[in-house]
């Protein structure tokens, strides 16, 4: 069992997860996931999002999606759900991180990617207590190319580089690139079918578990 220590500020955070509209969301899954892709999609968000609401150290979740059916089961798990302005992943987080400053001024703002269905919450509790330490800092994903969180301590410009290789994007801007052991499920985001296999053998949540249940038994989506 991992041991969490205190974090070494009093902060709690708020972290900001973007969603996709469902028709564009995990297109690389499609072959994969067949009718099932958009309700796979939402439940590795809900997962995600739930594991990420019960950190100790999270003091709530904002979502930005601009797609109704994703809004209602993100907000089932108790997000906080805002409109997507449509102007790319980055102008979404923006607007997130602004409604996470309206509503708790004195929080850390964190943006985590939704795809991350295996996430446990006393990983990501190692991740910010080591994310306290800085002004800005990222967490880069498995293959060290993109990046699968990013935050500011309170006060400090929230200036997110997400998409493509986001990890050197983010180093250049001067972000605390964050170098931790025991993590594996804060860095492991979901695009390809082989991604979702190193997922399931870490352990995914139970609503993504479920819909591969049903792709593997040949179910009709629901």
């Amino acid at each position: 069992m991992l041991k969490v220590m205190p974090a070494p500020e009093s902060f709690t955070w708020t972290l900001v997860v973007p969603v996709k509209t469902l028709v564009a969301a995990k297109t690389r899954l499609s072959a994969a996931a067949g009718p099932h892709r958009a309700a796979l999609a939402v439940a590795i968000a809900c997962d995600t999002v739930e594991a990420a609401l019960s950190c100790v150290f999270v003091a709530r979740v904002v979502v930005v999606t601009g797609d109704p059916v994703a809004a209602e089961a993100l907000g089932g798990v108790g997000a906080h759900v805002v409109g997507d302005p449509e102007a790319g992943l980055n102008a979404a987080l923006r607007r997130g991180a602004r409604e996470a400053v309206r509503l708790a001024p004195d929080d850390a703002v964190g943006a985590l990617q939704a795809d991350l269905p295996a996430l446990r919450p006393a990983e990501l509790a190692l991740v910010l207590t080591a994310a306290a330490e800085f002004d800005q800092m990222f967490l880069p994903d498995a293959v060290e190319v993109g990046t699968t969180f990013y935050g500011v301590r309170p006060g400090v410009p929230f200036t997110p580089g997400f998409g493509g290789e986001s990890r050197d994007r983010h180093l250049r801007r001067g972000a605390k690139e964050l170098c931790l052991d025991g993590i594996d499920s804060v860095r492991r985001d979901v695009d390809t079918p082989d991604d979702l296999r190193v997922a399931l053998a870490l352990g995914v949540g139970p609503r993504t578990l479920a819909v591969v249940e049903r792709i593997r038994g040949g179910e009709p989506d629901k």
